[in-house]
């Protein structure tokens, strides 16, 4: 049980979230791990779009259980906003959050898609709940990847960085990007931490900034990972098509290819995650 929480402090892109798109369904197509994702953008559909249609499904009720039924019943609505009211309301089981959740790989792979409201007090009000939801999908499934949004007021986002097993730093190539990170470590003990992670995403392996470099600068016992930019991948991320895509990318054997090197790029990653995680537990 783990949760693993991709954040940025980055007012420019890095790639965080396909980048934890790409961890998560590496790990739910590779491993028989049970897995979550918490999405928690404010109006931002980015990673949902990752693994469905979700202009098209927006107004549909997310119902995968009877307990479900009957809430929709009584006017409580789908995902995180329902999910908010049944916790609220102590109507609690270990399973509950997957209730509310989106199964994409049975077994393997649900999302908890971001709050629907276009209001952001009212996004505000609801991201207080995440660390409730977090601590209750923690018994049911093996590993979350919460995807953190900027947006998020301040005490929520330090409530979930504190009870997360392991926070992914994601920042980007840019010389300005890796100076911020090392000012965030001398300023911050937070980012001191053992089970602090550091990922490059949308990586070009060209830049004079590249892995070995970047840990070498940032003085870093263990090698930075990262999600290379792959042009398959990001139009397979704004077409839902992801899934399809990881399956068709484990059958190239041409250790040249991009796209193998996508893979085994992102397989490297998923395998540090896991290593850390169980490094951390044997310290407990």
């Amino acid at each position: 049980m783990a949760i693993i929480t991709f954040m940025s402090h980055e007012r420019k892109e890095t790639g965080q979230t396909l980048s934890l798109a790409a961890v998560a369904t590496q790990l739910a197509i590779e491993h028989n791990y049970k897995i979550l994702i918490v999405a928690t953008g404010f109006q931002d559909k980015i990673l949902e779009d990752c693994f469905w249609h979700y202009s098209k499904e927006q107004n549909t009720p997310i119902i995968n259980s009877t307990e479900m039924r009957m809430n929709a019943k009584v006017g409580v609505d789908s995902g995180v906003e329902g999910l908010s009211r049944v916790l609220a309301g102590n109507r609690t089981s270990p399973e509950i959050v997957r209730n509310y959740s989106k199964i994409i790989l049975k077994d393997r792979l649900d999302v908890l898609a971001s709050p629907v409201t276009t209001d952001y007090k009212e996004y505000a009000e609801i991201t207080k709940n995440y660390a409730d939801i977090l601590q209750t999908a923690n018994q049911f499934y093996d590993m979350i990847l919460v995807d953190l949004s900027n947006r998020m007021p301040e005490q929520s986002t330090n409530a979930i960085l504190q009870m997360s097993n392991v926070n992914v730093v994601n920042i980007t190539q840019r010389l300005e990007s890796i100076d911020n990170f090392l000012q965030l470590r001398q300023d911050d003990d937070f980012y001191k931490r053992k089970n602090i992670m550091l990922l490059v995403g949308r990586y070009d392996n060209f830049s004079k900034y590249n892995i070995k470099n970047i840990t070498r600068y940032l003085k870093e016992r263990k090698e930075v990972n990262a999600i290379p930019y792959n042009t398959l991948f990001f139009e397979a991320c704004a077409e839902a098509k992801i899934i399809d895509l990881f399956l068709n990318f484990r059958n190239i054997t041409d250790e040249t290819d991009r796209n193998y090197i996508f893979i085994k790029e992102t397989k490297s990653m998923t395998d540090a995650l896991i290593y850390r995680l169980q490094e951390l537990q044997m310290k407990l």
